[in-house]
């Protein structure tokens, strides 16, 4: 069984009791312990375990390419908050997939929505577009949280390869990626088994799907995230540095 702590930090062997909420905290070497023990859980008893740490000051964030991490959550907690950045720059199909996955699930989303820029920030100030429409509003999502859960897998890209399950971020939240070791063929099992809506784009050679303007088809076998920021020295948005 995953070794649970309660507010105090003291090993409890259980979830923490119902009633009125206080969320559970944990030293960088417990996380360290938990993300250990996970390794081997389904994903589920991952969700579960923040779920009952974290309660309502836990979000998950959904780049909506698939819906794989909402289709396993909402089995968990059917109102935990999903967060997603409309940039301004995405592809209509991954607005369209939003819009799917939203009515599918009955999702509490939350949106967050960039202000319109007089000029395009992606052609203006490419290197500083990201920080300024993704990782800002990923701040405003997470004020007053204490965890978040991402669908970041390892086999994304050499990036990732060490991307724990349980991990704390730069705001000093804990991070949570309940399906950081499931491989791709673990990713289409689960779509087929269970019909999970999935953003289109990903059957036209877009295995990672981001903004509209940094985001290209990649070629067969090639690294998932290859096809973004293409030319650039770039491979993450900034979202998931720890």
């Amino acid at each position: 069984m995953a070794l649970h702590l309660d507010v105090r930090g003291e090993s409890s062997g259980h979830d923490p009791a119902p009633g009125p909420f206080t969320p559970a905290t944990f030293t960088d070497a417990e996380l360290s312990e938990l993300s250990a023990s996970f390794e081997s859980a389904p994903a589920e008893e991952i969700i579960d375990w923040a779920v009952a740490s974290f309660g309502p000051l836990l979000s998950l964030t959904a780049s909506m390419t698939d819906a794989v991490l909402i289709d396993l959550a909402v089995r968990v907690a059917p109102a935990i908050e999903v967060v997603f950045i409309d940039t301004g720059y995405h592809f209509p199909e991954t607005l369209e997939t939003v819009e799917a996955v939203r009515r599918r699930y009955g999702l509490n989303l939350r949106i967050m929505t960039v202000a319109p820029h007089d000029e395009a920030l992606w052609e203006v100030d490419p290197e500083n577009c990201c920080s300024s429409v993704k990782v800002g509003q990923l701040d405003r999502a997470l004020a007053g949280k204490a965890a978040w859960m991402s669908g970041l897998r390892r086999d994304e890209a050499a990036s990732r390869a060490g991307a724990p399950i349980l991990g704390r971020d730069l705001r000093g939240l804990v991070k949570v990626n309940p399906l950081a070791n499931w491989t791709t063929t673990q990713v289409a099992a689960h779509i087929e088994a269970h019909d999970v809506p999935v953003n289109p784009l990903t059957l036209q050679g877009y295995p990672s799907i981001g903004c509209m303007p940094c985001t290209h088809p990649v070629a067969e076998g090639a690294d998932p995230r290859s096809g973004r920021w293409v030319g650039r020295e770039k491979t993450e948005c900034g979202l998931h540095l720890d």
